[in-house]
């Protein structure tokens, strides 16, 4: 089986996992459980947290000690069996650790699949893209199959089992667990003269250039969680009104027009224009999408706005990840990737998780949400980010020796 294809299946079920909880979990947590928009806050910041504290620990085995490929199967594996336990789980501490401990496993795989696909591509402005992809076509997978899911129950006048968002979770990841020891064999780096690779990975922080880049990156990240949190709890109130069992597989749009911005439009943008001006229409779609939000109406045009999210995410933290593969050295590149995922995946998530909790909180009253008070906040933030990175970022140029 050709590389490539290994490397796009393992792509599809590393944010298939994502996709089967991320979108809907919330809606889950505060309809069926009955959280508060903090607790609700707190659970999301938790893989935000294990981004900041295990990723460096994944980076530093595999460019040191052992094959890439191997320690991303050992921690699918372990992750998915605590996925599905957890999916019987509805008292708020028991989730809160369990989640956690899921998360210090599945954190480290985010830049780990990276890196293996980067390490085993031969241009990774033009391949990768086209790789990354599966991961956006795993992530409308697992909405579709849950959408289905919850809509055959509805017919046959079933109990809907809400915990199956975390169940499919861990099928996934035990498929992917099996799966990684098929990948391209990637062994570590041993015969080095630096022995701490994370250590070299937080030293290209000196460069003036690249830390604004990651400090923009950072604070971008932060109101991501605005989308990722608090999307289906809104589209599903009364401001926008559509079904619970259906708004997974209406935030798929997201991930279809991502499919096209990464498979397509990337491939054609960077090379010709460079990261800056790719990275600027990325953040610039920010603001255009939480404004929308904020006006609320029509609902087409809302539903309509979750398109923009290809722009938003594939222009600006793909392509961030792409310019991180570019300019770090060779046998650092995975904790280089683990370093823009910390900051990122990590901090800036986890910030943002308690913060896109806290203003929902904020503004509810009565058990209603104020939700244009909610997205005015994301939307003004991510506006002072696009002056920021227009006025500030300079592109650097590639290293990689």
């Amino acid at each position: 089986m050709s590389y490539k294809i290994r490397l796009g299946f393992m792509m599809f079920l590393q944010y298939a996992i994502w996709g089967a909880w991320a979108p809907v979990l919330s809606e889950y947590l505060i309809n069926n459980l009955g959280f508060t928009g903090t607790q609700v806050g707190l659970v999301y910041a938790l893989l935000p947290l294990a981004t900041i504290i295990s990723p460096f620990l994944g980076g530093q085995m595999a460019d040191r000690y052992f094959p890439t490929e191997k320690v991303i199967a050992c921690l699918q594996l372990s992750g998915g069996a605590i996925l599905i336990y957890t999916s019987f789980v509805s008292d708020y501490p028991t989730m809160m650790w369990l989640i956690f401990l899921y998360s210090l496993l599945y954190a480290p795989t985010l830049a780990l699949t990276n890196s293996i696909a980067f390490i085993n591509l031969k241009d990774s402005e033009k391949e990768f893209g086209i790789i990354r992809v599966w991961g956006t076509i795993g992530w409308i997978a697992a909405g579709l199959i849950l959408a289905g899911w919850r809509m055959l129950a509805n017919s046959q006048e079933a109990l809907a089992f809400r915990g199956d968002t975390l169940m499919l979770a861990g099928i996934f990841s035990l498929i992917m667990g099996a799966q990684s020891f098929f990948l391209p064999h990637t062994p570590p780096k041993k015969e080095v003269k630096k022995p701490w690779a994370f250590l070299e990975a937080i030293k290209m922080l000196k460069d003036k250039n690249l830390a604004i880049f990651v400090g923009i990156a950072f604070v971008v990240a932060t109101e991501l969680q605005f989308y990722y949190i608090l999307t289906a709890p809104y589209l599903t109130s009364g401001a926008i009104g559509i079904d619970a069992s259906m708004v997974s597989g209406v935030m798929v749009i997201a991930q279809i027009a991502e499919i096209f911005v990464m498979a397509i439009l990337l491939p054609y943008f960077l090379p010709k224009f460079g990261i800056k001006k790719t990275m600027i229409i990325g953040v610039l779609a920010w603001p255009a999408r939480y404004i929308i939000f904020v006006i609320g109406q029509p609902v087409w045009l809302v539903i309509a706005s979750l398109s923009l999210h290809g722009f938003c995410y594939v222009f600006f933290f793909t392509a961030a990840f792409i310019y991180i593969d570019q300019v770090a050295p060779k046998d650092i590149r995975a904790s280089a990737q683990s370093l823009i995922s910390i900051v990122t995946l990590g901090l800036g998530n986890f910030l943002g998780s308690l913060f896109a909790g806290w203003i929902q909180t904020l503004f509810t009253g009565a058990d209603v949400t104020d939700w244009r008070s909610v997205f005015i906040i994301p939307a003004v933030l991510t506006i002072l980010c696009a002056v920021a990175f227009i006025l500030l970022f300079r592109e650097k140029k590639k290293i990689n020796v």
